[in-house]
């Protein structure tokens, strides 16, 4: 299939504070739907610009099909049109867009798609490998780049070959790189209808100062606020404000990423915004709860940083 064949092009750029949302468990490991109704107005409320469920920082590959797409369908139900979702398509075998077109039919703005885990396609592979699942695709896609899980990262070549690509909506990049973010930056920030999205904390100021068009922060799920705000001091050439807020959400950031691994700390986040009475602690497998010893610790730094229910 040729892109333009039979393919309407994505004419929108995507932009702000997208919060990968932590997905919440009953205790026996369904989906907790009324909790995620708490998160989902916790974003809403905090005027984030979309919300991203099924991503790493919500265990997406890890998540059981038939729940993936309930998820989505519960996330849509709940947004109710006032903050568009994202939706993560998780571990794909054979660039397979069923799942990707059941979550675009049940109305997510786009989806997002990172490299194979299972199934180890090359880094010289990657573009034939995107380039087959955007033509069998139904509406925009964003690329996401993720080596610290797919143990391979998406060449910046292969992305500008892909431009053009009438459901090629952006890029996701979480690779902490600052040299590979500073060129991605003076690549693409400046294409029509491609949007660059950051996913490093630490890189999320500068690259929003280089033109990024908005952060993918996982402490958004305990500081939405702060998130949104750093897109408007961006949008409003406010430096100075910009450097205040990266301050406090590295330091949010801190109460559960510092020491710990990328999938520890999904753990620590997820009881961070259990503490916030937003939903359960519970992981899936092969991640673990906290261990009893952090809780403490956990606890103790979200009260330091005001981050706590207010008690009668």
């Amino acid at each position: 299939m040729k892109h333009g064949d039979n393919m309407m092009k994505n004419t929108i750029k995507y932009h702000g504070a997208v919060v990968p949302l932590v997905t919440p468990f009953t205790e026996d490991g369904g989906l907790d739907e009324a909790a995620l109704a708490r998160l989902i107005e916790d974003q809403v409320a905090g005027n984030v610009d979309g919300v991203f469920v099924l991503g790493t920082t919500g265990e997406g590959a890890r998540v059981p099909r038939a729940m993936r797409l309930r998820m989505v369908e519960c996330a849509m139900q709940l947004a109710a049109g006032r903050v568009p979702v994202y939706a993560g398509l998780g571990d794909i075998a054979g660039a397979d867009a069923s799942e990707a077109n059941d979550f675009l039919r049940a109305g997510v703005l786009a989806v997002v798609a990172h490299p194979p885990i299972a199934e180890s396609v090359p880094e010289n592979g990657l573009e034939g490998w995107f380039r087959t699942l955007l033509d069998r695709l139904e509406g925009p896609l964003l690329l996401y780049n993720i080596p610290a899980t797919t143990r391979v990262s998406i060449p910046l070549d292969a992305v500008e070959h892909l431009l053009g690509h009438p459901r090629l909506a952006g890029i996701k990049d979480s690779e902490n790189n600052a040299a590979r973010h500073e060129e991605l930056l003076q690549r693409f920030a400046a294409v029509p209808d491609f949007a660059v999205f950051i996913g490093v904390g630490a890189l999320m100021e500068k690259g929003m100062r280089m033109g990024a068009d908005g952060i993918v922060p996982s402490v958004g799920n305990l500081i939405p606020g702060t998130c949104a705000q750093m897109c408007a001091a961006a949008r409003e050439a406010d430096w100075d404000q910009l450097a205040t807020l990266q301050a406090r959400m590295m330091a949010v950031a801190g109460a559960y990423q510092n020491g710990r691994s990328l999938y520890d700390s999904i753990s620590a986040l997820k009881y961070a915004t259990h503490l916030r009475g937003l939903c359960t602690p519970v992981v899936l497998p092969p991640l673990s709860p906290v261990p009893p010893q952090e809780i403490e610790l956990i606890r103790s730094q979200m009260e330091e940083l005001g981050l706590l229910p207010i008690t009668p």
